[in-house]
């Protein structure tokens, strides 16, 4: 059988505080690993037959929290994950992270608490920068040490070229 990497668009979402926006992926979203009860990661999803990555990241942001763009953000991380645990014929993520600066505001897309649910999506939370790097509860992030990207994008701002993350 030929495995299939999945591409998707994410959105490092940061308010005027550096907060980010997370969701929390819960069971049996292919980003939650076994024995992991959810992950922590920047909204977004897979990019549809004949879209582009950034026509897929505003579709996704405007149905996931209602954030709606024009302008065209940087690219900023790009990430590949390959994993034996995700579903039958899926042999990896491929995730492009795009920066996106916005005032505060409560995530609340076009999306029903069904069609969130359906997605796996269980919640949104702003994260400071410290709770990210203090965090010892039993979810986990995606990528897994996303307090050291993160940090360094808040420093240094975006990069030149998109920065290859691990898992």
């Amino acid at each position: 059988m030929s495995l299939s990497f999945r591409a998707a668009v994410r959105a490092i979402i940061l308010d005027q505080d550096d907060r980010v926006l997370l969701c929390r992926f819960v069971v049996p979203h292919p980003a939650v690993p076994a024995g992991a009860p959810a992950v922590w990661a920047a909204p977004g999803g897979g990019i549809d037959p004949g879209e582009d990555r950034l026509t897929a990241l505003r579709r996704e942001l405007r149905e996931e929290t209602g954030l709606v763009t024009a302008v065209d953000p940087p690219h900023v991380w790009h990430q590949v994950i390959a994993a034996a645990d995700l579903p039958p014929g899926l042999g990896g993520l491929v995730n492009d992270y795009f920066l996106v600066r916005t005032a505060h505001f409560e995530p609340r897309g076009e999306f029903t608490d069904g069609q969130l649910a359906a997605e796996h999506i269980g919640a949104f939370r702003w994260w400071p920068l410290a709770e990210i790097t203090d965090y010892a509860g039993p979810d986990l992030f995606s990528p897994r040490d996303l307090a050291t990207p993160l940090h360094d994008l808040l420093t240094s701002g975006p990069p030149a070229a998109p920065v290859a993350l691990g898992l």
